[in-house]
């Protein structure tokens, strides 16, 4: 997802599956582990399509998914936009349940939730609702290094990653990825047991210059080149064995044409409802005294989007249910955007495709993808597709740390994992 209208500073096994019944620790202190695990590195390449792959424009992934682990495709969790599922990707559960339900969200007492905004994204409140694997990781005393994952600018439960970066769309892929190879290979005693890397360029080309672009073909070959260099630093220092590596992305990109945006002035007016999200998933909180109008003017289907109330929606997006979410929400079709009618008309002027998502995740365009690699990892396995909810599982299972309560489950991805591996 584009973070900001211009580019600006932002942005195991049965032990496992019965510690998904136990309940958050009430103390942050460390405790000790049990052994000291192997190094886990999480890479996340914002909407990194599953049909990327394979084109010549991204060996070392490519190298990766050949001697390790790769799905056919990882399915997002709904919505399928940024924010909401890198905090799924890292607590294992959905939107609906961790509670950061879109981009943009508002709530009483809180105010509003834009990305772009640095002071609500490092405000503890908006993430309380579950708890990411950094947090579990340090409370049992294995040191963390973070950059820019979303969520990990606040102190989550009290706590923060022993290392951390903020969002920086100055910094490239390359130093970034320098940054956490610096973190992997320092001094022993100082090296996390989890590190975690964000990069967005191929996101942030997608929705300039749409999926099908030259400029996506580039930015694959640049953020491939950040992870080569990342692995080539670790294998030097004799690392590269003894790390367990998972690469992910939190959905794909669709074609937009520029005449397939409407107003959401169109949908609805301004005196009837306060819309909180526009884009593809839009949010609406009808005006006192409007209720009725506003259901009867958006509820059903419409050409291009439809509408439901936020009880209603189909049950295989398990969305819903979160005090956050907007009374009726609206999904637009596949390769259609609704804005703000100035923005609209921008748009139509355009004269090019551009990208969007947060379309169906069961969409074709929205699958996102899946690597696995190291010592828990056999070789050359291609899983079945899963659901992005059973990344937490499998990231605590390598740490060897209890699961908090989450939505996934470790079993679609152990015909990926050595049989001696924890």
């Amino acid at each position: 997802m584009r973070l900001f209208p211009v580019r600006a500073a932002w942005l195991a096994s049965l032990l496992l599956l019965a510690a998904c019944a136990t309940e958050r620790p009430t103390s942050s202190a460390p405790a000790a582990t049990a052994a000291t695990p192997e190094p886990v590195l999480l890479i996340s390449i914002d909407a990194l399509r599953a049909s990327y792959l394979g084109r010549g424009d991204t060996p070392h992934l490519d190298a990766l998914a050949r001697d390790g682990v790769r799905a056919q495709w990882m399915t997002p969790s709904y919505p399928a936009l940024t924010f909401p599922n890198h905090y799924t990707l890292v607590t294992g559960l959905r939107p609906d349940h961790h509670g950061v339900i879109h981009n943009s969200m508002r709530e009483e007492g809180l105010g509003e939730f834009k990305v772009a905004d640095t002071q609500a994204t490092a405000d503890a409140r908006w993430w309380s609702e579950a708890t990411p694997i950094w947090v579990t990781a340090e409370q049992h005393g294995l040191k963390t290094a973070i950059w820019a994952w979303p969520g990990s600018s606040a102190p989550i439960d009290g706590v923060r990653p022993n290392e951390y970066r903020l969002f920086n769309t100055a910094i490239p892929a390359a130093a970034r990825a320098a940054d956490v190879a610096g973190w992997l290979t320092g001094p022993a005693q100082a090296r996390p047991a989890l590190a975690a890397l964000y990069m967005e360029d191929v996101d942030e080309e997608g929705h300039s210059h749409g999926p099908a672009s030259p400029q996506v073909r580039e930015a694959l070959r640049r953020v491939d080149a950040a992870v080569g260099t990342l692995l080539d630093t670790l294998r030097a220092h004799g690392q590269l064995s003894g790390t367990n590596i998972v690469i992910v992305s939190d959905h794909g990109m669709a074609t937009v044409a520029p005449e397939h945006v409407i107003a959401v002035e169109d949908m609805v007016s301004k005196r009837e409802a306060v819309v909180v999200s526009v884009g593809q998933v839009v949010g609406v909180q009808p005006n006192p005294g409007f209720e009725t109008v506003v259901e009867a003017r958006l509820l059903g289907r419409h050409a291009p989007y439809s509408c439901w109330r936020k009880g209603e929606l189909p049950a295989r997006w398990h969305y819903g249910s979160n005090a956050r979410i907007p009374p009726i929400v609206c999904q637009m079709d596949e390769g259609w955007d609704a804005l703000p009618a100035e923005q609209a008309a921008r748009r139509r002027k355009l004269g090019h495709d551009r990208g969007s998502h947060g379309y169906d995740p069961a969409l074709e365009s929205m699958r996102a993808i899946f690597i696995a690699h190291g010592p828990a990892f056999r070789r050359g396995v291609v899983l079945p597709a899963f659901d992005n909810v059973d990344v937490y599982p499998l990231l605590a299972h390598l740490l060897a740390i209890p699961a908090q309560p989450n939505d996934g489950t470790l079993a679609p991805l152990r015909a990926g994992l050595r049989p001696d591996a924890h």
